[in-house]
């Protein structure tokens, strides 16, 4: 497997790497079993962070033994510095280490102030100062945010949304991180589960050198799909290009990245699912939404309060109300076409 260096913190990292949000859905067995999996395989980078649950703690587990071997980075969002530096204690213990590789401030608004001693900023250098993390970064999902932290050389590395639906906006954090030597994390490779070809994505990223996808894996079947991506050094041919362009046809526009950071509803409103039900149906087996636990979930839609807590939550402003009640319209007339419902 190739490896890409992470910006200037010297890093040399998987071109395939880990991200472990969703081994939380697993068992403790299953997820242990997965990451050794991709361990054995070649992959030294996972990601995880203090709010994915109990992802910290079977990381640790699966790679109790092997931590010198591998790249690990976290996240905390602390508000403040005592909170960043009690989450990363916890991370410690989890992960079963002394040390993290990447401390990173997760999903911030705008950057804290480098000049407060109470700050997140703060906590960052203090923690490196006591030998808890080798270097520092940042997790957004507002552009703004990211370029700005790549510029600022306060950070060694900017977690941020890349994958092929990725906007030519977007793409520019590209260019900026390889020019001021930041490390650039691509998370929502593959658009919260919305691109539909894990092969194309890998071909994406292997044009891209200074940029590390941290697949988010949760089966065997995907791990070797990026494996045998990387096994036959898959390259951008016109067929992926035509996957490509097709997806990004069909999901050009407002549609939810399945990111959670609208949530919670008032009304219990499974939003980042609800939100992108028409497309799930279409580019999933759609029988895992035709159950009537399923029918009743979309039908809060329904009791929607037009509140617009979600939309100004949301980091690409999307009208979540509107979102909901569309896929449970468009979601009843898929079940009655299929004689479900």
């Amino acid at each position: 497997m190739k490896m890409k260096r992470l910006g200037r913190t010297g890093l040399s990292v998987t071109e395939n790497s880990f991200g472990a949000l969703p081994i939380q859905r697993l068992t403790r067995d299953e997820a242990v079993s997965l990451v050794r999996s991709a361990y054995d395989a070649g992959i030294n980078y996972f990601d995880t962070a203090r709010a994915y649950s109990d992802s910290e703690e079977k990381l640790g587990l699966a790679l109790d033994g092997v931590r010198r071997n591998v790249v690990i980075s976290t996240k905390s969002m602390g508000k403040t510095r005592a909170d960043v530096l009690r989450d990363l204690d916890v991370s410690l213990q989890n992960l079963k280490t002394d040390y993290v590789d990447i401390l990173q401030l997760h999903n911030i608004p705008a950057l804290p102030d480098p000049e407060d001693p109470e700050g997140l900023y703060a906590a960052l250098a203090q923690a490196r100062q006591a030998g808890k993390c080798r270097f520092i970064g940042i997790t957004a999902h507002r552009l703004d945010v990211a370029l700005a932290a790549a510029r600022s050389g306060l950070y060694d590395t900017v977690q941020f949304p890349i994958s092929y639906l990725s906007s030519d906006e977007d793409m520019q954090l590209v260019d900026v991180c390889r020019e001021h030597d930041v490390g650039l994390i691509a998370m929502k490779a593959l658009a919260g589960g919305l691109v539909s070809s894990g092969t194309a994505a890998f071909a994406f990223f292997a044009g891209l050198p200074n940029a590390v996808p941290i697949w988010g894996i949760q089966r065997p079947s995907e791990l070797r799909e990026f494996l045998d991506a990387a096994d036959k050094q898959v390259a951008l041919t016109p067929e992926l290009q035509s996957i490509i362009d097709r997806d990004k046809q069909e999901l050009t526009g407002n549609f939810c990245r399945g990111c959670g950071y609208c949530q919670p509803c008032p009304v219990g409103i499974d939003m980042p699912t609800v939100g992108r039900m028409s497309l799930l149906l279409r580019r999933s087996p759609w029988q895992t939404y035709a159950t009537p636990e399923w029918r009743e979930k979309m039908s809060l839609a329904e009791k929607c309060i037009g509140c617009g807590a979600c939309q100004s939550r949301c980091p690409y402003g999307i009208d979540g109300s509107q979102l909901a009640r569309a896929n449970w319209e468009d979601y009843k007339v898929f079940m009655h076409e299929k004689g479900i419902f």
